[in-house]
């Protein structure tokens, strides 16, 4: 019979259910991919800091990717991988800990839709008005689509995460590798459906817009490509937007597969591992798709790692 309390501060974290067999691996897995994900996003956000050639609004508006993966993963991974070294009964958080662990999340999540949205305008921009793209595109402009992105998710998640502090809590398991809202607002034994209409239009609305987005910026840059016998400006077309659409389909399909694990309850271990590749895959492979594709980054990292020349003595 499950235990009810009245408002607990201190709740527990039921995290994956693993044999002593498949623990280790699954923790050098998290934990090799984590080093991979810190390594590669500091490296390209310190790259496009420093390097004069990269201070264009194509890639500041990139740079927005790496540092969200950062800062979501730091609040995730480690936090899971401490877990799963101990017993169940000692992975505890505390309340006010698991808000935050789940704010933060929740708006890493958010914000990579929001900027990949404005990383197709920026595309949309660029391709479809290129004699008036230095005029659209200012420092002063990619400063609003960047306050815009996180002053959305920000807004966004601020209500989701509101609508669920507000409610009494009589439970203390969440049955979850971390925390989020889903694993918050099922604490409460209140009326939570609010929280799931919210919830369910939150995510409609964003990935709604979102894929709206994506088929209008492309219909257009299809369009112009298609009408225009500029191959330059087609070649041009091709490798910067086929990287951003490779970007955005990573993080869509791993949403996908997230929502729809969640549906099924008899694939409980597989939905939690979904959960986390939700955010440690995206963050993995956008530095290397775009580090691959940029001309820019591949030739900063030539000079950086092409042996130097001896003088003579």
């Amino acid at each position: 019979m499950e235990n009810y309390t009245n408002n607990s501060f201190k709740l527990q974290l039921e995290g994956f259910n693993l044999s002593k067999d498949s623990m280790y691996p699954m923790f050098l897995l998290f934990f090799f991919s984590y080093m991979f994900l810190m390594v590669v996003n500091v490296g390209i956000a310190v790259l496009v800091f420093i390097d004069k050639n990269l201070h264009q609004p194509m890639y500041l508006l990139f740079c927005n990717l790496p540092i969200n993966d950062i800062l979501g993963n730091s609040i995730l991974v480690p936090r899971l991988l401490m877990d799963m070294l101990r017993p169940p009964s000692e992975r505890l958080i505390s309340y006010h800990e698991c808000v935050v662990q789940a704010f933060t999340i929740h708006m890493s999540g958010t914000a990579s839709v929001t900027v990949l949205m404005i990383m197709a305008f920026d595309r949309y921009v660029a391709i479809c008005n290129p004699l008036r793209y230095a005029t659209i595109m200012t420092n002063k402009m990619v400063i609003k689509l960047i306050v815009s992105a996180w002053g959305v998710a920000f807004v966004l998640i601020g209500i989701l995460l509101g609508l669920t502090i507000r409610l009494n809590r009589c439970r203390t398991l969440i049955t979850n590798p971390y925390c989020d809202n889903a694993g918050l607002f099922k604490l409460s034994c209140d009326n939570v459906f609010i929280n799931n209409a919210y919830g369910l239009t939150f995510t409609v609305v964003l990935f709604t817009g979102s894929i709206g987005s994506m088929i209008v910026t492309y219909t257009n840059i299809a369009v112009v490509c298609l009408t225009s016998k500029n191959k330059s400006l087609n070649s041009k077309a091709l490798k910067t937007c086929s990287t951003h659409l490779v970007v955005y389909l990573i993080m869509l399909l791993c949403a996908i597969s997230n929502v729809t694990l969640h549906r099924f309850s008899q694939f409980t271990d597989y939905r939690k591992l979904s959960r986390i590749l939700f955010h440690i895959v995206p963050g993995c492979l956008n530095p290397i798709v775009y580090g691959v594709q940029s001309k820019e980054i591949r030739k900063f990292l030539s000079k950086l790692f092409e042996p130097k020349k001896m003088l003579p003595s």
